[in-house]
Parts: C-alpha cells; sequence; structure tokens
C-alpha cells in the first residue's frame, strides 16, 4: 500500500520547492506530448480522407468546421482553466476540503455543459455554417462531420476538465498516456471506417468520437483510485455554489475570451473562403483545403507553446497560494524563455519541411500545397510572439486576474482582426495581407498584457511567507 501511494505522489510535482526551470520543463514536457497526441485526432481524420477518402473537398471539409466547434467546444473548456487555478490553489495552501469540493463541482459541471454542447452543435451548426459563406462543394460533407463531432463533447468535456484536474498538481504523465491510448484507437478506428467501409467524413468523426470516450474513461477510473485530494466519488457529485462561483469568476473570462477568439476566426475563415469562389464551377476549394492542412500542422506549434502556459498558470497559481512570490517572477522569466525557444524551434522545423507535410494532407493538389505553405512562411516563423503572448496571460491567471486578460486580449486580438478585415483587409484583397493580421495582434495584445502584469507584480509582498514542511 505504502508503495501504491508513493507511485501515485511520484506523478505529482511539488511546485513551491526546489529549482523551477527543471520542474517547469519536466511539467511542459509532458504536456508537449500530450497536446501533440490530443491534435493527431483531427490530423489523423485529415491524413485519413485526404489519403484515402474517394472525395477531393473532404480535407476542405473538416478544416471549414474548426473555427465553428473551437466556439462552442472553448465556451466551456474555458472553465478548465478556473478549475485548474482552484486546485492548485488547494495544493498550495494544503487545504483538501476545498481541493475535493473543486473536483467534485467540475465534473459535474463538465457533464452539465457536455449535454448543452450536444444539443446546441446538433441544432445550429448547419446554419452557422451557412452564415460563414461555407462553400457549396463541401458544406454538405461538413455539415455531417459536425453532426457527429457534437455527439462526443460529454466526454470531450470530462476528459479536459479531468486532465485540467491533474495538471493542477503537477500531473501531466497520466493525461498523457490516456490520450496516448485514445489517439492510437483514433487512428486505428478511422481507417477502418473510411479504408473498409467507406464511410469519408463520417467515418473519422464517428472514429474521433470514439477515441474522446475512451480518454474520458480513462481519467475517471484515474480520478477515482486517487488516495490524495482530488480522489473522485460517484456519491459526492454536485455543485458547490461557492466553488462555482470562484470557478466562473476565474474561467468565463477565459471562456468569453476563447469565444470571441473563435468569432474572429470564424470571420477569417469567411475571408477565407471568399478566395474559392472562383473555383466553385470546378468543384474545388483550394483556399480551404490548403489552410485547413497549414493550420493543422501549425497547431502543433501552438499546441506546444500552450504547455509553457499551463505551466505558468499552475506554477503561478501554487507559488502565489504558497506566498511564495520570488517563485512567482521566476516562474514568468523562465516560461518566457522556454516558449520562445520552443516556438522558434518548432516554427522553423514547419517551414523547413511545410511543403511535404502539407502534402501528407492534400496530395496532388499543387495549388492547395502552395496556398497552405505561403501562409506557414507567415505565421510559422513568429509564432513565439504567440507563446509570448499566451504565457504572460497564464502567469495574470494564475494569480486571479482573469478579467484584465480577457480585455485585452478581445480588444487586441479579435477587435483588431475584425478591424483589419473590413478596412485593410477589404482595400488590398490579399492571401498575404489577410494572414499579416496573425502577428501584428500578437505583438500589440502582448505588450499591453506585459504591462498590466508589471503594475500588479508591484504589490507582491517584498517577503516571501514561511511553506509548511512537508508531509
Amino acid at each position: 500500500m505504502l508503495l501504491r501511494r508513493r507511485r501515485r505522489a511520484s506523478y505529482e510535482i511539488d511546485m513551491t520547492r526546489g529549482p523551477l526551470l527543471p520542474k517547469i520543463i519536466s511539467f511542459s514536457f509532458s504536456l508537449i506530448l500530450t497536446n501533440v497526441l490530443q491534435l493527431l485526432y483531427n490530423a489523423a481524420d485529415l491524413i485519413v480522407v485526404g489519403q484515402f477518402s474517394g472525395s477531393p473537398n473532404a480535407v476542405g471539409a473538416i478544416g471549414a468546421t474548426n473555427a465553428l466547434t473551437n466556439l462552442i467546444v472553448n465556451l466551456f473548456i474555458g472553465l478548465s482553466v478556473g478549475v485548474s487555478v482552484l486546485v492548485a490553489r488547494g495544493y498550495g495552501k494544503s487545504d483538501r476540503s476545498y481541493v475535493e469540493r473543486v473536483v467534485h463541482t467540475a465534473i459535474t459541471v463538465a457533464l452539465i455543459s457536455g449535454a448543452v454542447i450536444t444539443a446546441f452543435g446538433l441544432i445550429f451548426s448547419t446554419t452557422i455554417l451557412g452564415w460563414m459563406g461555407t462553400s457549396e462543394a463541401i458544406i454538405g460533407q461538413s455539415s455531417l462531420y459536425l453532426m457527429i463531432y457534437f455527439i462526443g463533447a460529454p466526454f470531450n468535456m470530462v476528459y479536459n476538465f479531468g486532465a485540467s484536474i491533474l495538471r493542477a498538481t503537477g500531473d501531466t504523465k497520466r493525461p498523457f498516456y490516456f490520450l496516448a491510448v485514445s489517439g492510437l484507437a483514433n487512428i486505428v478506428l478511422n481507417l477502418i471506417f473510411v479504408c473498409l467501409f467507406h464511410m469519408d467524413v463520417a467515418g473519422v468523426a464517428i472514429g474521433t468520437v470514439a477515441s474522446q470516450v475512451i480518454s474520458a474513461v480513462l481519467v475517471v477510473l484515474c480520478l477515482l483510485k486517487q488516495n490524495g485530494m482530488c480522489r473522485l466519488s460517484f456519491r459526492k457529485l454536485r455543485i458547490d455554489m461557492g466553488v462555482m462561483a470562484e470557478m466562473i469568476r476565474i474561467g468565463l473570462p477565459a471562456s468569453i475570451q476563447s469565444c470571441v477568439f473563435s468569432i474572429s476566426n470564424i470571420l477569417i475563415q469567411s475571408s477565407i473562403n471568399s478566395f474559392d469562389i472562383a473555383f466553385v464551377a470546378e468543384g474545388r476549394a483550394p483556399y480551404a483545403t490548403g489552410s485547413a492542412a497549414a493550420a493543422s500542422i501549425e497547431a502543433f506549434v501552438l499546441m506546444s507553446m500552450s504547455a509553457l502556459y499551463q505551466a505558468s498558470l499552475n506554477f503561478t497559481g501554487q507559488n502565489s497560494a504558497a506566498g511564495q512570490y520570488k517563485r512567482v517572477r521566476k516562474t514568468l522569466w523562465q516560461c518566457l524563455a522556454c516558449v520562445a525557444v520552443v516556438g522558434i524551434v518548432m516554427g522553423g522545423i514547419c517551414i523547413l519541411f511545410g511543403k511535404q507535410l502539407i502534402a501528407i494532407y492534400t496530395p496532388g493538389d499543387a495549388e492547395a500545397i502552395a496556398v497552405g505553405y505561403r501562409r506557414m512562411q507567415i505565421l510559422c516563423s513568429l509564432y513565439f510572439l504567440c507563446g509570448i503572448m499566451d504565457v504572460t496571460v497564464g502567469q495574470l491567471r494564475g494569480l486571479g486576474h482573469s478579467f484584465v486578460p480577457m480585455c485585452v486580449s478581445i480588444v487586441g486580438i479579435c477587435v483588431f482582426r475584425v478591424f483589419w478585415i473590413y478596412t485593410i483587409f477589404a482595400a488590398v484583397h490579399t492571401w498575404e495581407m489577410l494572414l499579416i493580421s496573425y502577428p501584428i495582434t500578437w505583438v500589440l495584445t502582448g505588450a499591453v498584457q506585459f504591462i498590466c502584469y508589471y503594475f500588479i507584480q508591484k504589490k507582491f509582498p517584498k517577503e516571501d511567507q514561511p511553506l509548511p514542511s512537508p508531509a
């Protein structure tokens, strides 16, 4: 029994003691692997239909749904940010009762929000795709994919909230293991449904839902078997209104921010679709297809950098709760250095092998490959700026300041991009002019976020609080 407890404890990281950088790297590395596996859900969908589907527009059909799925799912996923911060605070203060209430409230909210997403997605997704100006060549397949995808929303929510609970304790290894299993299942099922049963987009959607079920079951079993503060019991599932209020206070701004981001991305997707109008008669959508392939590859850069955002969020949450403000400051600078390295290296790899990578998704479509590669040349060279912006946001949210970064991000990224689309892009209707709006908004928003953090950290106490002796 003692050996079992030690093994379980070994998954966790003590964020309030010892050297920071090795722990940040250890935390982030496992999370990078987890994020990469999660992205393989969509990548596997696109690659399998691109290589084995009989439809030349299947890749574009799935890619055209990304902005909409992100809009609906991120409305509730943002609340998991509140879960991470609250669990991290409870751990920093060694408050077992509080952590237990957070855990059971979080899983209950995940189940309810998943059901809401399923209902909304089934009813409105086709209508919204029409509003987005989705090409007639792909809208039927896009609608079918979404109808199936949203059935898996409750399982998706449970996994993401459960994984947030584990990560707040420093445990990034087990979420990685769970996604390794479900990611492999997703790839195998995609191949079976598409190659053997010729189900095209419906087949990959079913494979994705099945893999979400697997990851949700695994994370729930893990929480049920916990001996520590995060142990889950079905009998205790209920919403604690005090915890819920705190979760909403911290997480809702992140949800709103993600949703507004998604709305701006829907406008950008509509702008991308506008380039394909000239190809409707040919039954092709090279811009939607090339952009979808490039975005799928770029997501590996973004999600790898997101691991440092999560590190900044959780290390800041635990150390601020424990009164270790010197470690809070060090967390920011070390996470900024790490995210810059990750963004530059991975972005460079994407540019170096961009054409070959896009060709995996769209074999033989030279025009789509050229469109996607031009996108990657512009964005991947500067994605590290987005990572720097996100790490600063993670620091602010870890300190409990979620409203300020929300407002700054909405104005700096979303409002500015909408302004760009209806003014500068409308005047100069080129692929490059649409894409350049991304790095400009990263720089503007990141600079303002950092100024906000500078004034907030000036209020930190000069001396750290003493830590209790480790158990």
